[in-house]
């Protein structure tokens, strides 16, 4: 199904999922489809314990064999100019949630979805928040009644040490968007994980 499809892929400052989500590019193109990643700045800008800016880039190039769009500017052509099938946006944080459900465009993963959105075509938001049963559930429950936007299942990550901390289940990714494409919401969206 992902053959000969072009998937926008989005990745936002949560530094502790690279590990988990940025091989998961590899499983789109491993299914025919292209990928096209774009960072917000602070991916590309961050040092922390899980890796340097520069590090995190070559791994991402190296998954999807493509540049990055690493501006606001490149990424504004994802309108009609050159669309993608659908735009995932894994890991995506509180901080980028709110501002997307309250349409800010101030990133190039935000303006990608943006103008995917103004396509009519899918956008899939893999969450990664400390904040979701906090002030950002709001947000989340915008984009969750949002014709067009679908989640990859998540659950509570920590509920004792962070109970309103939710996480996507990167796992689900690929079956999300096929299912997304179909305009379909993967189920169950609300998940158990496996640790907690």
């Amino acid at each position: 199904m992902l053959d000969g499809k072009r998937i926008g892929f989005g990745i936002t400052a949560s530094h502790c999922t690279y590990a988990d989500v940025i091989p998961k590019i590899k499983a789109f193109t491993d299914r025919g489809a292209t990928v096209v990643p774009v960072i917000t700045n602070s991916v590309l800008t961050a040092a922390t314990r899980f890796g340097t800016g520069e590090e995190w880039m070559d791994k991402i190039r190296e998954a999807a064999g493509a540049d990055i769009i690493t501006t606001i500017a490149e990424a504004e052509p994802f309108g009609p100019k050159t669309p993608v099938d659908c735009m995932v946006i894994a890991p995506m944080t509180g901080n980028s949630i709110s501002r997307f459900a309250n349409a800010i465009t101030d990133s190039p993963v935000l303006m990608a979805a943006k103008a995917t959105l103004r396509n009519g075509t899918p956008v899939v938001i893999g969450i990664s928040t400390n904040d979701a049963l906090g002030l950002n559930g709001t947000n989340i429950m915008k984009l969750l009644n949002t014709k067009n936007i679908f989640f990859i299942p998540f659950g509570q990550d920590d509920p004792v040490k962070k109970p309103n901390s939710l996480i996507s289940d990167f796992t689900k990714m690929v079956d999300t968007v096929e299912a997304a494409l179909k305009g379909e919401q993967l189920q169950p969206l609300l998940i158990r994980h496996e640790n907690t």
